[in-house]
């Protein structure tokens, strides 16, 4: 006789799960009726065991922002409810969604086991876990305030995460539309155009120079269509290598931020994540020197990192902390007045959240602008486009009926 795995829910309206023997899964549900239980799902053996492997297994993918602060946020949690280090790392691993992470933490709970501390375990997997986060566990283990510093750990990878949906959300549209743009255009030229040159055959020597650059691209376009895709292909590739070079990866950092519109954001961006993350390892305890090291490897721009590093050996040669970033002339003066001022006072890391604070406040308000700003821009610029090539199509025939009015 099949067994049934079920859950069910009691008087008490309260979870129970267990295995029910039964012909069928309508008699299994009659049997739990009759135990005053309400039967909420029933699964023969096999499926429920095969749903509960592919649970264990957990989805494929990279581990993202989103799931460490979520790991986060619930380790923090549980070691202040006071579990056990070794069972939170199981409980989690076992909830884990993505399966590099459920490996990992699974690989940790071992090493736990095996006398590691919990860096020690977390340090094996250097992909998952950054240095940023490592070196905040610790901290956390070194002062016994783990559970506090994961939750600082857990509030600057949201904030992170969130400044990272923005910039995505900015970029999102006129990527679309730019896209979308380009492949109407192409459409045009190769498909529509070419029906209008034998009308225009006659008037090849008095066309005006709009309708002669689209004929030309048309006919350049429809014959020598894989000559554009290798060029694009060959620009891109030059680029990607090119970045891959110190000099390169300078040069396209500088660019970034000398962008019209995008740059300022870009700035604001880059200022925020360096404000947050030394303020919140400076207020973990992590050494200064420690710090400037994760925050030039975390900055995500090659320029923030050049002025981080000089500054970290500025202060090794007994410097100040902001002499370096205002001689780098990338962070504005407010930041390195702020920065200054904290060194000063000694409350560097309470003035680096204010500078963070206000940043991500200035990327919040700049994205809604954008976003407002960048629709009716991309409309201009796909109107622009589609009606130079109309534009460039009905001018002679136009012409052609002037002229033939004019015999008439």
């Amino acid at each position: 006789m099949p067994l049934f795995q079920y859950v069910a829910r009691n008087v008490q309206n309260q979870p129970v799960r267990g295995v029910a023997e039964a012909t069928s899964a309508a008699v299994a549900a009659r049997m739990l009726r009759e135990q005053g239980l309400t039967p909420v799902s029933i699964e023969m053996g096999s499926a429920a065991a095969a749903r509960a492997a592919r649970r264990r297994r957990g989805k494929g993918g990279r581990v993202k922002i989103d799931d460490l602060a979520v790991f986060s946020r619930m380790l923090a949690t549980m070691i202040r409810a006071g579990l056990p280090l070794i069972e939170v790392i199981n409980i989690l691993s076992e909830q884990a969604d993505k399966r590099r992470l459920k490996d990992a933490l699974a690989q940790a709970e071992r090493d736990v086991q095996g006398g590691s501390s919990f860096t020690e375990a977390l340090q094996r997997h250097p992909t998952i876990f950054s240095q940023f986060f490592i070196s905040m566990v610790r901290a956390g283990e070194a002062s016994g305030m783990l559970d506090t510093i994961l939750d600082l750990v857990a509030i600057y990878l949201e904030k992170t995460a969130s400044i990272q949906r923005k910039i995505r959300s900015a970029l999102t549209y006129p990527t679309v539309v730019g896209t979308f743009a380009l492949l109407m255009t192409f459409v045009l030229v190769t498909k529509v155009v070419p029906q209008f040159e034998q009308i225009f055959e006659e008037l090849e020597s008095g066309l005006p120079l709009m309708t002669k650059v689209t004929v030309a691209v048309s006919r350049f376009a429809s014959a020598r269509w894989y000559l554009m895709i290798l060029g694009i292909a060959g620009l891109i590739a030059g680029a990607w290598a090119m970045k891959r070079t110190p000099q390169g990866e300078r040069a396209y950092d500088r660019l970034k931020l000398k962008l019209p519109v995008f740059g300022p954001l870009l700035l604001k961006v880059a200022v925020a994540r360096f404000s947050r993350t030394l303020s919140v390892l400076v207020r973990a305890g992590v050494n200064i020197l420690s710090a400037l090291d994760i925050v030039a490897n975390t900055s995500g721009n090659s320029l923030i990192r050049d002025a981080v590093l000089k500054t970290r050996a500025s202060i090794q040669s007994g410097e100040t902390l902001a002499k370096p970033l205002i001689d780098a002339g990338v962070f504005p003066p407010m930041v390195t007045r702020m920065v200054d001022v904290g060194e000063r006072t000694g409350a560097l890391e309470t003035m680096l959240s204010k500078v963070a604070d206000f940043y991500e406040d200035q990327v919040d308000a700049t994205v809604g602008m954008l976003m407002s700003l960048i629709e009716p821009l991309m409309i201009i610029f796909l109107g622009v486009i589609v009606g130079f090539v109309v534009i460039s199509m009905f001018l002679p025939l136009f012409k052609m009926i002037e002229v033939l009015g004019a015999e008439g």
